[in-house]
């Protein structure tokens, strides 16, 4: 009985010839993931923002004027859920509806000045949640997670 515990909390190799390790890298972002989700959360509330709406305002800042559908594809939600935070987002006036120039049925969406006023504020929580995430790890090991789970990213695209 005690060899079978034993065994069974010993890593295995992975079948892919990764390093055995108690966790698997998809878990172990998964609940990376799960915890950034809600501790963003936790800092946005205060300025009144969710972090749908924080990613939106985010993505139009970085990118510019976009479309919806755009706006969701690049902020990682539905085209439903994308019209509902820019339907909120709008209202709050945050958000700016012009047509698109080329495209007669395209609207293009873009920040008001009140969202970029609070995009910045937003933006030192969120620096702060990251230097807390960070804490304990060197400015080229960060620099190297970052990269490295860019490639992810773009590997499995």
């Amino acid at each position: 009985m005690a060899a079978t515990r034993t065994q069974r909390n010993t890593p295995q190799p992975a079948p892919d010839g990764a390093p055995a390790t108690s966790a698997r890298l998809p878990y172990l972002i998964g609940r990376t993931d799960r915890i950034v989700k809600r501790r963003l959360g936790e800092a946005l509330a205060p300025h009144g923002l969710t972090v749908p709406q924080f990613t939106a305002l985010s993505v139009l800042h970085a990118r510019g004027s976009l479309s919806n559908a755009q706006l969701a594809e690049r902020s990682f939600m539905s085209p439903q859920s994308a019209n509902e935070v820019v339907k909120t987002m709008e209202a709050r006036g945050w958000v700016t509806r012009t047509p698109d120039p080329t495209h007669g049925r395209i609207v293009m969406l873009g920040l008001t000045e009140e969202a970029l006023a609070l995009l910045a504020l937003c933006d030192q929580a969120v620096s702060r949640l990251e230097q807390e995430m960070l804490q304990g790890i060197d400015a080229a090991h960060a620099a190297l997670l970052h990269d490295l789970l860019l490639q992810c990213g773009r590997n499995l695209r």
